[in-house]
């Protein structure tokens, strides 16, 4: 079993903080540990061993010897890494498979004097809310979601908006339980293909009208089959990032030229997927058409995810990337005061700009400044020199769940330039948001953290500022700037700044 077995350690500090989960599923075992850092869960260790449970489940539901006998040999290994930790820390749940199987009690038993931790079998239902839970903790979208776990034994449908969710279901189908039906001996036929669709059509029939009323705004798959359709797909060239229909009607095609499991060769597939990706894609390929689905996204968290926040209710927040940036915070030593100021400067000089300069292809110019603002100098536990720099190359790296990969881009590209000279040619093309937007919003960072650059409470004297199509113009009141050389010679500075960026500065 040792060829199976794939073990990512990301942290290898375990310590008494440190929280488990075992997901039982009917085609692999996956273990995760973590611990809870400034109210963000970073995960340690990952172990996934291929088990294959659902193949051992005869048609009378009954879990062959020899399917115990690998899952029990998993639970070993997961028993050696489990070692020490309180009982209160663990969370083990199993999910088809042992859900169906009417020896399930057998299995569990025997499993008790290897792993000395209960073994939660969860109801669908509830494993397709823990999957929704572990989508809506690391990807942000105030929209309505649908999400599809397509699993060994079954597959999720699990229907929300934000943390709130809105439908779920669980049907009993999926890519090793559908194989053993229609493809037992491995041969592969369009007729074989075309009764699996069936199946997988009829199973699902009963949500579509429940589901299709309360609607959705984006599809996204998550676990090993929608993983497996995507990473084929792609490497066909029949899609991109999305698996879209037309991408599975050709992958379909290209499939069932071949006449066994064994004579698959397919860019994408590899040895372990040959005996169920075909009825994967039956079981893919029925939900898109009888739920008309158009494209799909990839999530690669998931169920075990979504256990790991069930655990901990503190973790609970509207906004999963308000999370992210805090925690971020917490774990460096930040002159949050000095933050909160350039925050205020940001909101102050938006308000007044925004008629003007309504960025358009930034809704959450607002927020993305208050991030900015408050992660500018993480980087000065670094070094003061170039601090912009290293924040910047923190924050780039940074593990920011529910921050998309623009949106972490536009976050880091604030933070690099928000001192010291633009370099044009160095700034990061964007697909989600347009050139004009992106520099605007670079001249209010770079000009809050200016106008805060004595690090003093009410330091400004009272201004205004204007916004034109290529202008900004700067006013203040009393004379005050004539005042404050040091301020006055770095506002000349910024005008040759930003007429790198196209925009002009004017100070009075």
């Amino acid at each position: 079993m040792s060829d199976n077995v794939e073990t990512t350690i990301d942290n290898q500090d375990i310590n008494a903080h440190t929280i488990a989960v075992a997901d039982l599923g009917s085609n692999s075992f996956h273990l995760v540990l973590a611990r809870i850092v400034a109210n963000d869960v970073q995960i340690l260790l990952r172990e996934k061993i291929k088990v294959r449970l659902a193949q051992g489940l005869d048609s009378d539901l009954v879990l062959s010897e020899e399917a115990i006998n690998r899952g029990l040999e998993t639970l070993a290994i997961f028993a050696d890494t489990l070692k020490g930790f309180h009982p209160d820390h663990v969370n083990i749940i199993a999910t088809y498979t042992l859900r169906a199987a009417v020896n399930r009690n057998d299995f569990i038993k025997r499993a008790k004097s290897i792993l000395p931790y209960p073994i939660q079998i969860i109801s669908g239902k509830d494993e397709a809310r823990l999957i929704y839970s572990g989508v809506a903790h690391s990807m942000h979208f105030t929209g309505k979601r649908l999400v599809i776990d397509i699993g060994g034994g079954s597959t999720e449908f699990a229907l929300g908006q934000q943390f709130d969710t809105l439908a779920l279901s669980s049907r009993n189908v999926g890519c090793v339980n559908l194989s053993n039906a229609v493809f037992p001996d491995g041969k592969i036929s369009n007729k074989r293909f075309n009764k699996a669709l069936m199946k997988v059509e009829q199973e699902i029939q009963p949500i579509v009208e429940r589901y299709q009323r309360i609607g959705w705004d984006i599809c996204i798959g998550t676990s090993g089959t929608a993983s497996a359709l995507l990473e084929a797909a792609t490497a066909n060239g029949y899609c991109d990032n999305t698996l879209s229909h037309s991408a599975l009607l050709k992958l379909k095609k290209r499939l069932l030229t071949f006449k066994h499991f064994d004579d698959i060769d397919l860019d994408g597939i590899n040895e372990d997927r040959k005996s169920v990706i075909v009825a994967g894609l039956a079981v893919m390929l029925g939900a898109f058409e009888i739920l008309q689905i158009n494209e799909l996204q990839y999530n690669d968290k998931a169920l075990r995810e979504g256990a790991l926040y069930d655990m901990e209710d503190q973790l609970q927040q509207d906004d999963i990337r308000v999370r992210s940036v805090d925690s971020l915070i917490a774990r460096m030593n930040i002159d949050t005061a000095q933050a909160d100021r350039v925050c205020s400067t940001c909101f102050d000089i938006l308000e007044q700009v925004k008629l003007d300069w309504p960025f358009d292809s930034i809704t959450d110019a607002a927020n993305i400044l208050m991030w900015a603002a408050k992660l500018h100098e993480i980087g000065l536990h670094i070094n003061s020199s170039a601090v912009n720099k290293h924040s910047a190359y923190i924050v780039s790296n940074a593990d920011l769940l529910g921050f998309s990969q623009e949106e972490q881009q536009l976050l880091t590209l604030l933070i690099r330039f928000y001192r010291k000279k633009i370099k044009p040619d160095e700034l990061d093309e964007f697909t989600l948001f347009i050139d004009r937007d992106v520099c605007r919003l670079l001249a209010i960072f770079r000009l809050a953290v200016l106008f805060n650059q004595k690090r003093q409470n009410q330091f400004l004297a009272a201004y205004t500022v204007k916004a034109s199509k290529k202008k900004l113009t700067i006013t203040f009141t009393d004379n005050w700037l004539q005042e404050q050389h040091l301020l006055s010679a770095d506002l000349q500075d910024e005008k040759a700044v930003l007429d790198d960026i196209d925009i002009i500065l004017q100070v009075r």
